[in-house]
């Protein structure tokens, strides 16, 4: 990406605080968001965030999600009530050990009724990624990787 030739480039603290700033606005405008979706789903906002959490990892154990979350058991079979009853998740047997219980989410009804509320954000993310080249997607996607907290490839 060009920069602008009408001044001095900021410094590196500058543009490190400016990127410290502009995350943690992302950060708040997806929870508004998410929560804004929720509410028109008719969820609570602990509900979407379990399904992110679904969409990102797979299935899961309820005691697995209480651990992502940091939220109690109790909390956690409230919250996969709600979705269940909505017809988001689906709690199943674990084939392999009866006794477990492993959380999925119903992918139908996930793409019919969440991925359209998401598809304009989707759409505008690939066209600001539209104006990097190879290399700087490629540091844009290391970046992300380290702030989502993953291991590095």
């Amino acid at each position: 990406m060009s920069t602008s030739e009408s001044g001095p480039a900021p410094s590196r603290t500058a543009r490190e605080e400016s990127i410290v700033e502009s995350t943690r606005r992302m950060i708040a405008a997806a929870v508004l968001y998410s929560h804004q979706v929720s509410e028109q789903l008719k969820l609570g906002p602990s509900d979407a965030q379990f399904m992110t959490l679904l969409e990102v990892h797979g299935p899961l154990t309820p005691g697995r999600l209480a651990e992502l979350t940091g939220l109690r058991t109790g909390t956690v079979t409230g919250v996969l009530d709600r979705l269940e009853g909505a017809g988001f998740v689906r709690r199943d047997r674990d084939p392999h050990d009866r006794r477990k219980v492993i959380v999925s989410l119903d992918q139908e009804q996930i793409a019919a009724r969440v991925h359209p509320h998401y598809t304009g954000q989707a759409e505008h993310m690939v066209t600001l990624l539209g104006r990097y080249d190879d290399r700087e997607l490629a540091v844009i996607a290391d970046f992300m990787t380290a702030v989502a907290g993953e291991p590095m490839p």
